[in-house]
């Protein structure tokens, strides 16, 4: 017959066995784990290009990073994408039609909920002047197309590391 065990002493057996178990598991890497969280929490991208184009190449290289895209062509068609789902970072071209990039960007800018989200101009038009306005409107950053692929993945990936320690 088994000798019965108070409760601290079953306690004690079950935290011992717990942690040998625990300590016999593999080792995640944390970047195995990071991307494993970026699966399950995906982060939405609001991306607003008149270039019909570019605006798939958009969609296509961050779809199959896992992002979760809201598309814009310009500042008419964002009423339609805007709701109550959190956006995390926005990827905006400077030449848009009615309201140009630097305009829109002054708008989100003012807007309660969209003023601290981590803003991308990807432009053509990349003159010191367009860079120092962009950034004079509160920009995270400035990308010239055409862009390397991979350098943009970077940026955005960095940026939204950068805010979510910032929340």
């Amino acid at each position: 017959m088994s000798k019965r065990l108070n409760t601290k002493d079953l306690v004690g057996k079950i935290e011992k066995m717990t942690k040998a178990r625990i300590a016999s598991q593999p080792v995640v890497a944390l970047d195995d784990f990071r991307e494993a969280k970026k699966k399950l929490e995906p982060k939405t991208l609001l991306i607003i290009e008149d270039d019909e184009s570019m605006r798939a190449a958009l969609q296509r290289i961050f779809k199959a990073d896992g992002y979760l895209l809201k598309i814009a062509a310009d500042a008419t068609e964002l009423s339609q994408v805007l709701d109550d789902s959190p956006i995390d970072l926005i990827l905006l071209d400077v030449g848009l039609p009615w309201i140009n990039g630097f305009e829109l960007a002054q708008l989100l800018k003012e807007h309660k909920d969209l003023k601290a989200i981590p803003l991308v101009f990807v432009s053509g038009n990349a003159s010191d002047d367009d860079v120092k306005q962009a950034f004079s409107l509160g920009a995270d950053d400035f990308v010239k197309k055409p862009f390397d692929v991979d350098k943009l993945k970077k940026t955005v990936s960095t940026l939204l590391k950068l805010h979510d320690q910032s929340t």
